[in-house]
């Protein structure tokens, strides 16, 4: 199986549990304050590495507590971690979530050691890469490395999937080495704003793939999953649970879909599945990492996916292929 390699963000994330979440200006009450790791690349490698793959991550965190405690949970997932970087200067990155009685929640991040990261450790941490692999980035870390991480990946005949997240504010070369784009509702929106493009989230994914370039996973939340495949769109519906927390949903999702893609790159279908399950269990615990499933505890039944033509043809070449 392809090796699935990451770049991106280790924080420790600070989870606050309140009533309902603030309005601007507004103050609320929380309880239940407590310390978990996370940060999206993180979060993601864990996710692949539970579901299966070989995993290779690259990042950074402080030379502290918080991020002993993160290179534990990478070591307990079986991630190769040698090229995550411990700063001795800046601390790991935390992240302050506060999460409603519903489950929803909001996130401010602080970066820390992860705007340490440079193009050198990047370069090292994909020394590796070769054809057939598949290279997984977020947002979290300087928009520079992720073009730079990206580019590298791809040359060499590399999968490059990138979450948008958070949500860029331009554009401007991010997206030209990136085959597939992960997005969730409010990111698929910033997206079509930058581009100029009107349309809700099931309209999006198939007008925004010919302006931006990549083919388009959206999640949805409730409403599942969409891509689209041979000009036709894919909706892929959720598995209904009863929510706890929805932190590490969605890099739970992205995690196990490039676990499955790496395994099989002809069926970006199947892949979403996979992940959606793999979401499902993970919004019904609590924290970022620690609610990742294992790939033995995903047990629910598929769900039947809206399927145009459920065979992709296999790649031409070793690289993987995601039609539009």
């Amino acid at each position: 199986m392809s090796t699935v390699f990451v770049v991106g963000s280790l924080n420790i994330d600070q989870n606050i549990r309140v009533q309902s979440l603030p309005r601007a200006g507004e103050t609320v009450r929380g309880s239940d304050a407590s310390f978990s790791p996370g940060g999206k690349g993180g979060n993601q490698a864990v996710a692949a590495a539970r579901a299966g793959a070989t995993v290779k991550f690259t990042g950074a965190v402080g030379d502290d507590a918080h991020g002993r405690r993160i290179l534990e949970i990478l070591s307990e997932a079986r991630i190769d971690a040698h090229h995550v970087l411990v700063s001795g200067t800046a601390a790991t990155g935390t992240a302050v979530i506060a999460v409603d009685d519903k489950g929803e929640n909001q996130i401010i991040v602080s970066p820390g050691a992860n705007a340490e990261l440079t193009a050198a450790d990047v370069d090292a941490g994909l020394a590796a890469v070769q054809a057939g692999d598949v290279l997984v980035l977020q947002l979290e870390v300087p928009t520079p490395l992720v073009r730079h991480a990206a580019r590298s990946a791809r040359s060499r005949g590399a999968f490059v999937i990138l979450n948008a997240a958070p949500a860029p504010r331009q554009i401007d070369g991010l997206l030209d080495d990136v085959d597939l784009l992960v997005v969730n509702e409010q990111e698929i929106q910033a997206l079509a704003g930058l581009a100029g493009i009107p349309g809700n989230h099931r309209e999006l994914v198939q007008t925004l793939p010919p302006a931006l370039g990549p083919a388009i996973v959206c999640t949805a939340g409730a409403d599942g999953s969409f891509t689209v495949l041979h000009g036709s769109l894919v909706h892929v519906p959720a598995a209904k649970v009863a929510a706890k927390d929805t932190t590490g949903a969605g890099d739970t999702f992205v995690g196990y879909l490039a676990a499955s893609l790496a395994r099989n790159p002809s069926d970006l279908p199947a892949a979403m599945i996979h992940a959606t399950h793999a979401s499902a269990v993970a919004v019904t615990r609590t924290g970022a990492m620690e609610s990742i499933p294992w790939v033995h505890e995903i047990a629910a039944p598929a769900p039947n996916p809206t399927i145009p033509n459920p065979t992709i043809p296999n790649p031409a070449t070793s690289s993987l292929v995601v039609p539009n």
